[in-house]
This record gives C-alpha cells, structure tokens and sequence, in this order.
C-alpha cells in the first residue's frame, strides 16, 4: 500500500489553491462540499472560482505565488499548468511538513484525492496513488450505479440511534452484531424504500427489547485453490462477519486480507508429518469458540468437503447441537485443471474424473490401482507429490499406458503456478531434481495432451516434456 487513506476535516479551514482556471475550479468545488474556508491565489481567477471562494468566507488573490500565502494554511493543491511553479510550491509545502496536492503529478504530492462516491455521511474514496486516475473514475462509476443513494440515509439513522445503541448494549461484540442484523435486516430495506418512519419505530422497538442474537455459529468455508475471484459472495460474506477465524496453510494471503481486519486469527495449517494444531485440537477449538458466542470461521484451502476433513469437524459441533454452515469452495481439481487449460473430462479422451488422496492414514498408497487403469477416465491425486513415482510405477504395474498423459500442477490458480506435463512414465524423471512449491495436484490421463493447445492463463510457466 503505497498510501495510507484518512479522510480530512476541513470545516471552516483554510485551504490554499494555486491556479485560477478550469481545474482549480473542479478543486475548489471539491473542497465547497467539505465547508473548507478556500483561499485562491493567480494572476487570473475565473468567475465560479471567485463566487466559490466568496461563499466560503475565503478570500482571492489575484497576483502571483508566494510562499508567505502557506501561512496558517492546512492543505494546498496547486493546479496549475507552469511546471517550475508546481514544483515551487511542492518544496516549499514539503519543507513546512504540510499537505500539498499538485494536480496530476503525483511524485510532487504529500496526498493524492481521490475519486469520491458521496453518500454523505458515507463517503467512499477510490486511488491509484496517482497512476492511474480513469481507473478510479472507472470504479466510482461501477460503485455509483450499485450503491443506493439513500444510504446516506441509513448513514444518518444510524447515527441517530448510536447513543441509545452504545447505553442499551455496554459490550462493544454485541452492539457490532446489533448493528449488523439492522444494517443486513427490514430496517435498512425500510430506509431504502422512502420509509424512515417505520424504520425508526422498529429501531425503537427492538432496542426496547433488547433484540440481538448471542449464539455462536460456525462457518466451514471452501477458499478454493488460492485465486481469490474464485471465492463464492456467500463466502465473502461469512468473512467478513466471522469474530474468529481459524485458517490453514493452502489458504493464500490475498484470500486472507478478505477477512474481517479486527477477527481473531488462529493459524492451524499443516504440512506433511507436521501440524500446527491437531486435527482433534482444531475441532475443539471450533467449539469452544462457538460455545462462548463467537461466531467462528473455519478457512479452508479448496473444498472443504474434498479432502478437507470438514466432516470430521462439523461432527462434533453437530453433536452438541452449534448450529454451523458449509461454503463449498471450487476444489483444486477443478481450478488447477482449469488454469492449466486440461480439461477433467472430453468426449474424445475421457468420460469419467476420480478425485483420489495420494496420502492415506497410514502413509502408505495402498489404493485398488486395478480400478484406475481405465484409459477413459481422468485420475486427479490430491497431496501425491512425495508418492508421486510410486504413484506412476503402480498404475503402469497394473496395465495403464506408460505413454498417458501425466502433469504436476505447483501453486495452481495463483501467478507463480507451474504446470509440468509430460507422460506416466516420464513425468517422475522430470520432476526429479526440480524445486517444486506446495501445494500441488496430479492429473494422469489423454486430457493432459490438450494443456498446449488449451492453456489460457498467461501467468503459466509451461515446463515442455523432456
């Protein structure tokens, strides 16, 4: 994060804009919405400049720049097109440690503004740090069109009530959930609709009866294999209510940074002969959590029911009746293949996918490798890497084609993903000796010869058959 966004009182400040034309009006008028006191210095100032000026009890100048017009100033924007002039007022605002904005030229700025979407009292600022402005723009306009323009209203009941909300509930948890089921609930469609007066009696209402849930719950939510567009809404909401989140190894920093910023975060990841937290531990720490109110995430890398031991965890909530829910998330299978442009299943190759784990309980792949040497069915194998040539060696033994197909997919779906595709018999020898990333994926069948020709994500490093 390049810049820290904070949003600036103004009211009844002084603030200095240097230029008199087109853009310092477009300024000014920003800073009018803010109620700064605007002051304006240049040899020229344009009449709607003036009158903004005069409406906020500021005062024109109408000569040139000096430094003696930074005095008792709190934020300067220089809009003018005289480069020497930008960078005058730049250093002279730097060397007094004060905010300057020099409009489109972000290396002479303290602070950048950003592009607004105004639902006052909601205010919402989009930036590129300066790099590239119409992509803001860009976003305000998606933001503008999905967001109701009443929700200042809904800003405004809000702070109506949040003195009577803050002496009903003294826990700071149980006010945020209030809020939560009022902002998510009937009250907010009733501000929404036109209907504020309805909407403040049922505030009333349940603030007379004290109305907020206290339960505990549980959310088993499916990250998917590390792209964070491949979350589901439904996940991305339970996110962002969860007090306490437990998350394991697969689960990638992009994905995290989409937890609520003030949850609780308990890492229970786990590697090979190597865990954080046991599994009986996590499941216990689910229910804990639950039993004392919280409302707990439990962050999974891919599917949560696909090799993810999610039953085993819901089991024991289930039995002391926590009421939970299970997110599915898109399994590694299907964006690793995806991403990798290898189809699971085609009508020429393959008519069947098997999902199979390449490391047991007992830590040995005693698998009916008779039933997977049908060359009309596509094998994925979920954490294979370390029995990855036994794996090979197994199925070629039981008859499959040493000529099928074969690829290892490292850190599928992210940017740094690299596919090794070669044969069943080859693709041990290719992977021996390389430095290969966790996590990663085998799919084994006639499918893997289309990843040449299908691979569409750019970001693939190909590794070519040997």
């Amino acid at each position: 994060m390049d810049y820290l966004p904070l949003f600036f009182d103004l009211r009844g400040k002084r603030c200095l804009i240097v230029g008199g034309g087109t853009i310092a009006t477009r300024k000014a008028r920003l800073l009018a919405k803010a109620n700064a006191a605007i002051y304006v210095v240049a040899p020229y100032i344009q009449p709607e400049l003036q009158t903004l000026v005069s409406q906020s009890g500021g005062e024109c100048y109408v000569q040139c720049y000096e430094k003696g017009y930074l005095n008792n100033t709190v934020l300067v924007i220089s809009a003018t097109d005289n480069d020497r002039l930008n960078q005058q007022v730049s250093s002279d605002c730097h060397a007094l440690n004060l905010p300057v904005n020099v409009v489109d030229c972000p290396q002479l700025c303290s602070v950048i503004t950003p592009a607004i979407v105004d639902r006052n009292p909601l205010i919402i600022g989009i930036s590129s740090g300066g790099e590239a402005p119409v992509l803001a723009r860009r976003i305000r306009s998606h933001l503008e069109a999905t967001i109701p323009g009443r929700y200042g209203k809904l800003a405004q009941l809000a702070s109506r009530f949040r003195d009577k909300v803050k002496q009903t509930f003294a826990d700071g948890e149980l006010r945020r959930r209030f809020w939560e089921s009022v902002l998510n609930g009937e009250i907010a469609e009733q501000v929404l609709a036109g209907n504020e007066a309805q909407a403040e009696c049922a505030m009333v209402q349940r603030l007379a009866a004290e109305d907020c849930e206290t339960g505990g719950e549980v959310y088993l939510v499916g990250a998917g294999p590390g792209d964070p567009d491949l979350l589901t809404f439904k996940a991305l909401r339970l996110m962002q209510q969860a007090e306490v989140v437990l998350y394991d190894r697969l689960v990638s920093e992009p994905i995290l940074e989409m937890v609520r910023r003030d949850a609780d975060r308990i890492y229970v990841g786990k590697k090979r002969s190597e865990h954080a937290m046991p599994q009986e531990a996590i499941n216990q720490t689910l229910l804990s959590y639950a039993q004392q109110g919280k409302r707990v995430l439990r962050l999974k890398g891919g599917d949560p029911f696909i090799f993810g031991r999610g039953g085993e965890e819901i089991d024991l909530l289930a039995e002391h009746n926590i009421p939970f829910q299970v997110v599915p998330g898109i399994t590694a299978a299907s964006g690793c293949a995806a991403y990798a442009g290898i189809p699971l299943t085609h009508r020429d190759y393959s008519q069947s996918v098997r999902f199979i784990t390449g490391h047991l309980k007992d830590g040995q792949a005693n698998l009916n490798w008779q039933e997977f040497v049908d060359a009309r069915q596509t094998l994925v194998f979920y954490m294979g890497l370390v029995g990855l040539e036994e794996i090979c060696a197994k199925l070629i033994e039981y008859g499959k084609d040493a000529d099928t197909g074969a690829a290892l997919v490292e850190r599928g779906t992210l940017p740094t993903q690299v596919v090794h595709a070669s044969t069943l018999e080859k693709l041990p020898g290719l992977i021996k000796g390389r430095t290969v990333h966790a996590p990663t994926l085998i799919i084994i069948g006639d499918v893997v010869k289309l990843h040449s020709k299908l691979a569409w994500f750019k970001q693939t490093d190909e590794i070519a058959t040997p």
